[in-house]
């Protein structure tokens, strides 16, 4: 049974405003007044404010009592537990409103959090003699009556319950808003980035999955238009020059056909060179822009049997190149897309060396398949060039071996689309390593 959310929380500015209401709740009704009462009851510490109502009964007895009478009231007083004196009141002249041996925190929290008594102690709430901290009150004109306390803050009553309720509310922000923002915002846009990252466009379902909150669903969409409008842009224009490259041959061919009707001499050979080396630039234009690789099914394959017979139908042209490996090794790859790259990798060993070893072996999670030659290799700087499409190390190279620069090209998109890797390695003393990683599904 699906819940069916309200309009307004399908957005992530109705789900912070929930959020922000529900935290109110929860301080207000439960977690405020819970530890407003911990504090109470386990910190049992004199009110600031407690004291000055005291001080203030007791000046205010002593202001209507006789001279007589004022000791015993100081006596009752001090039985009781209260450290009162009676002083001239020209000794308030003295009082000072910092103590040396205060931090500099002290009048910070006494200010964030001042007693609201409406009673105003002689001298203010912070009032220090001799470096002592008093509360004091005026009993008459001449005297007055003070008695020591903590030189520490206090803990007003105005901290105990603020503070319990501001200290809830941070941590109750905090849990809910880190929460939420892990659960609405972290994970969903962790999962956009996955599947942007792994994102083939190629496949026609939808790569971002329009779920979450309103933002989140508007996002995925545009992702997800944007993708297919990239796709149907690339279609057109590999449509367009696959029709190009296919149109061409038909006048490739009425040349090679009257070029073999010429007499045998040099200048026929040569024209009949260059338009075979010109069908082959077609031939490898039209096969990666083709890009059947991608569209391939997945099969359970035996990627032994397959390098065995690349290298084998190499040999049978005349190349020095030998495989190493298990006579079977059973994969899940794309057949037709791992036989092109390998032939492709063989391909660019045979031009440029004069003897190639195969070598295929399997790890744990991952099968290796390594192209070694003698040849002279790709400059380091150069290899993460020669994997862009028509980039050739050597650019002005123009005899029948050369190509459009696209057989490495076409190696790394089928590696990426298997999840594998690609890597040039130097061999030691002289040579060249291509290594294709698969992983071992």
């Amino acid at each position: 049974m699906r819940v069916r959310v309200p309009p307004g929380l399908r957005t992530i500015q109705g789900q912070i405003t929930a959020l922000a209401i529900l935290a109110l709740l929860i301080i207000i009704v439960l977690a405020g007044p819970l530890l407003e009462r911990w504090v109470r009851d386990d910190y049992k510490m004199l009110d600031i404010e407690e004291i000055a109502e005291h001080v203030q009964a007791v000046s205010g007895l002593l202001a209507v009592a006789a001279p007589g009478e004022r000791q015993v009231i100081l006596d009752a007083a001090r039985r009781a537990g209260w450290d009162f004196t009676l002083q001239p009141l020209s000794l308030s002249e003295k009082f000072t409103t910092w103590s040396p041996e205060w931090t500099f925190w002290a009048p910070v929290i006494e200010w964030l959090f001042p007693p609201d008594n409406a009673i105003s102690p002689l001298g203010g709430w912070r009032t220090f003699l001799n470096g002592n901290r008093i509360v004091a009150m005026r009993v008459d004109d001449t005297t007055m009556l003070f008695t020591p306390v903590s030189s520490d803050p206090f803990l007003t009553s105005d901290f105990v319950g603020r503070g319990s309720y501001i200290l809830v509310a941070l941590i109750t922000l905090i849990l809910l808003f880190s929460a939420f923002a892990v659960w609405a915002i972290m994970l969903p846009l962790r999962r956009i980035s996955v599947a942007a990252m792994n994102a083939d466009i190629s496949d026609d379902g939808e790569v971002f999955e329009e779920r979450g909150s309103a933002e989140l669903v508007a996002l995925a969409k545009a992702l997800n238009s944007m993708r297919k409008r990239i796709a149907i842009m690339v279609e057109s224009r590999t449509r367009m020059l696959r029709g190009i490259s296919h149109d061409l041959r038909t006048p490739l061919t009425r040349l090679r056909l009257k070029a073999e009707r010429l007499p045998a001499d040099p200048l026929r050979e040569a024209l009949l060179s260059d338009i075979n080396h010109i069908d082959r630039l077609l031939g490898e234009s039209l096969d990666y822009l083709r890009d059947s690789y991608r569209k391939e099914h997945v099969e359970r394959i035996d990627i032994a049997s397959t390098v065995q017979t690349i290298c084998s139908e190499f040999a049978d042209t005349g190349f020095d190149i030998s495989y190493r490996g298990p006579n079977r090794l059973i994969v899940n790859c794309r057949p037709l897309a791992i036989t092109r790259a390998v032939t492709n990798l063989c391909d660019n060993a045979t031009k440029f060396a004069s003897q190639v070893v195969v070598d295929l072996y399997a790890g744990s999670e991952t099968i290796a398949i390594d192209v070694i030659d003698d040849g002279p290799g790709i400059p380091e700087t150069l290899r993460q060039r020669v994997l862009e499409p028509f980039f050739k190390i050597d650019s002005a190279r123009n005899d029948a071996n050369s190509g459009f620069g696209l057989g490495l090209s076409i190696v790394a998109e089928i590696v990426q689309a298997h999840g594998g890797a690609l890597e040039f390695l130097d061999r030691r003393p002289n040579g060249f390593v291509v290594r294709l990683i698969l992983p071992a599904q």
